[in-house]
């Protein structure tokens, strides 16, 4: 379309109710000069305590600073993967960006994810918390670190994916090379993210991983579950679900060829 602006900032949401106002303030004031304009797209995910109500209240004020803002509302709490996947499909921005509603990636970081992408080099980016580079303020707790490094060791095992950090919820992708990958996704919980960058790289789409400045913050409803074994079960199938054809619409995808995009 060729009045589709240049960002799509979707932020999945499930009872953020108490942080979403400063957050789309924030998102607001950044975003408020950027070229080619931008699109908040704001997904409650079946919430209780009426996240969906305060996100449209500041439907005027993100349009006094030139960007609009679209709430939408899943059929209950459908998870993560499910709330990303909704905010993608819905999107019209040549790059679509997800953030956490807690912003625990600030937005200062943004460009870090843009301009691999603008420039022409990267189909996508997203944000890694371990990278040498990368600065970690606030931490989780050891438990949760030490439950996702092993994550990350089963991640890379059964996929092939050899990313420092897939859970990061600060990614930016080309809206045109990974619609069908959106379109093709299976996975509504936290481990979406593997199968994105594991269905990318049978694609042979280009993906930068870049240290970011990232935040621990109390009350987060978004990361990886430890207490869960189903991250890892959603992982374990997606070799098994691509053998067997279970992503017939992206395996359809030409490979993009090295150093081109598509």
């Amino acid at each position: 379309m060729n009045d589709a602006p240049a960002l799509s900032f979707v932020i999945p949401a499930y009872n953020e109710a108490a942080r979403l106002a400063p957050t789309l303030e924030s998102v607001g004031a950044y975003f408020r000069d950027f070229a080619g304009g931008v699109e908040v797209i704001v997904v409650d995910d079946g919430s209780s305590d009426g996240t969906a109500m305060v996100a449209g209240k500041l439907v005027p004020t993100l349009a006094r600073q030139g960007l609009s803002l679209q709430v939408l509302s899943n059929p209950g709490n459908q998870g993560k993967g499910y709330s990303v996947r909704h905010g993608f499909l819905a999107s019209r921005g040549q790059v679509v960006l997800f953030s956490d509603a807690d912003l625990s990636t600030p937005l200062t970081e943004t460009p870090k994810l843009l301009e691999p992408i603008t420039a022409g080099q990267y189909d996508a980016a997203i944000g890694s918390r371990d990278l040498p580079d990368s600065q970690i303020g606030v931490h989780q707790s050891a438990l949760r670190e030490f439950a996702g490094r092993c994550f990350n060791r089963f991640v890379r095992v059964l996929t092939g994916l050899k990313y420092a950090d897939t859970q990061c919820g600060f990614k930016a992708f080309r809206r045109d090379v990974f619609l069908p990958v959106f379109q093709a996704q299976q996975v509504r919980g936290f481990a979406f993210d593997v199968e994105i960058l594991y269905l990318a790289q049978n694609i042979g789409a280009r993906v930068a991983e870049v240290p970011v400045v990232w935040n621990h913050a109390e009350g987060s409803k978004v990361g990886f579950n430890w207490r869960s074994v189903r991250p890892f079960w959603d992982v374990a199938l997606l070799p098994w679900r691509w053998q067997r054809g279970g992503y017939a619409q992206v395996a359809a995808v030409p490979a993009l060829p090295p150093g081109l995009t598509k």
